[in-house]
């Protein structure tokens, strides 16, 4: 060996290494140049990072740039390739037409890290996704999803909200915390059979590590772990998503311990005692997919999903009522004549308030807080639009293109409720509208949020009026975009309408 390297001289070392390199980069344009032949058109990729610059650098700007290279197109996220659904009509025919090929799920390896593909939100397409969300549903159900029940519920946590934001008024306050404590409110009554007081120190570091945690996952930081995970094994703020994914899991272990201490098979009080319950029926099946780690991730999802998503709309719905006064006072105005001051509304008050339903799903379709959706994979091999796709192949829709199709919106890219009346001012539903995705794996809670963004928004509206703080500078409506859009910090200031002239 020594003799081998007495012949060797450094320049001789870096001439093989960059050979090497050069060697390296060649190969990947070719393996780049062989895939794009035989996909969907798409902006270029670099080699080894793919499009991942154009991505992080404007992550919005990127999905709006998507359909200009038809309904079906490639992106590369890093090595991997993606193919981006830019249509209604591409859409229904995977995720409808052909929904059991196209519910797959990506195993993402920071998810993968924390959760083990355990759950319903990022579970596999399969026998336990199957099980868990159709338990799920059925519990939801059974405890008053889509009932009365949950309705009054809503209404008498706006009420809670209420009185807290009041305690802040004419004051500039963020309030993140109270949305978010008050959405969190109405699952936590479903799946651990109690809510949590506003004041709750502890639960309200809960509510902000989730807050943070979904920032992070889709931060620069989640992505290059995804790119590397192996950085798993060394200290980093990728860290603190497991940590913070930990102390949610402690929580509700927490919980179910006190649940089994209280638990009567005959009296389930809550979608924990459920869970408990059907455990025990199940223990003798084979193929069952009940046990305590699908119980603790589902629990998860469902809080989770049913806590960040809907507060965020609330929070970019006030922001939204701050930038269109005018649309506020019209809502306010609406509600007052059918509702007056005091009556709570309720589902079946929407006929009656036809504007104020518009202004509803007008912030959900302009908040858009998920632009591409959740990513699905195909189940196996198939044909889309004449192009083969291996089984694997991560799929996106480009929920963005939809929602802001000018073919189908009379104003695609401003706030208008007018995207939701016809020439007589009456509610008009557009097929267009995707907040919750659809197919197999459309949101499960799809009917809470329904309810909860109604009757908190117009209870806020019916009680409070928001303005910003004097003095206050134009707000930044890009947002942060990761896994959800969210609004970046911003102050409220509210009046209570008894007292405003």
């Amino acid at each position: 060996m020594e003799s081998v390297l007495r012949y060797l001289d450094w320049k001789s070392v870096g001439l093989a290494l960059l050979g090497g390199l050069i060697s390296l980069f060649l190969l990947e344009i070719f393996r780049l140049n062989s895939i794009r032949s035989s996909c969907p058109p798409g902006p270029k990729p670099l080699p080894f990072v793919g499009n991942l610059p154009d991505f992080f650098r404007d992550r919005m700007a990127f999905v709006k740039l998507m359909p200009k290279y038809g309904e079906m197109c490639s992106i590369h996220l890093g090595k991997k390739q993606t193919i981006v659904l830019n249509s209604m009509q591409i859409l229904k025919e995977a995720f409808v037409q052909n929904g059991a090929i196209f519910s797959g799920r990506p195993s993402v390896p920071l998810l993968h890290w924390i959760h083990r593909g355990k759950g319903i939100v990022m579970a596999s397409y399969g026998h336990s996704w199957r099980q868990q969300r159709r338990f799920a549903l059925h519990t939801l159900r059974d405890f008053g999803l889509g009932k009365k029940t949950v309705e009054e519920r809503v209404a008498e946590e706006a009420h809670y909200l209420i009185k807290e934001m009041l305690k802040q008024e004419g004051k500039p306050f963020y309030p993140i915390h109270l949305f978010m404590n008050a959405v969190s409110n109405i699952i936590c009554s479903i799946i651990f059979g109690d809510r949590f007081d506003y004041d709750n120190k502890s639960f309200a570091t809960l509510l902000e590590i989730l807050n943070k945690n979904v920032l992070l996952s889709g931060s620069a930081v989640g992505q290059i772990f995804n790119l590397v995970p192996f950085i798993k094994y060394f200290p980093g703020p990728h860290q603190r998503i497991r940590e913070n994914a930990s102390a949610l899991r402690e929580f509700i272990l927490e919980i179910v311990e006190e649940h089994k201490k209280t638990l009567d098979p005959d009296n389930p009080r809550d979608f924990i005692d459920a869970y408990l319950i059907e455990m025990t029926k199940q223990e003798s099946k084979e193929d069952s997919t009940f046990h305590v780690e699908n119980m603790i991730k589902s629990t998860s999802d469902l809080f989770s999903a049913g806590t960040e998503t809907t507060a965020n709309t609330l929070r970019w719905g006030l922001i939204y009522m701050m930038n269109h006064p005018d649309v506020q006072e019209r809502c306010h105005e609406e509600i007052v004549r059918v509702l007056g001051f005091d009556r709570p509304p309720c589902m079946d008050d929407r006929a009656r308030l036809p504007y104020t339903c518009a202004t509803v799903y007008e912030i959900q379709r302009y908040a858009n807080i998920i632009p591409l959706g959740l990513v699905h994979i195909t189940t196996e091999p198939t044909q889309l639009r004449g192009y083969h796709l291996p089984a694997g192949t991560d799929v996106w829709p480009n929920l963005t293109a939809v929602m802001t199709d000018k073919e189908h919106w009379k104003y695609p890219d401003t706030f208008n409720p007018e995207n939701f009346l016809d020439e007589k001012g009456q509610f008009c539903k557009n097929d267009y509208f995707l907040p919750f995705s659809l197919g197999p794996r459309v949101c499960l809670g799809e009917t809470l949020a329904r309810t909860e963004l109604f009757i908190f928004f117009t209870s806020l509206l019916q009680r409070i009026k928001y303005s910003w703080p004097p003095g206050a500078p134009p707000y930044n409506t890009e947002g942060i975009v990761g896994v959800i859009r969210s609004p970046l910090p911003f102050n409220t200031i509210c009046l209570s309408r008894e007292t405003t002239p």
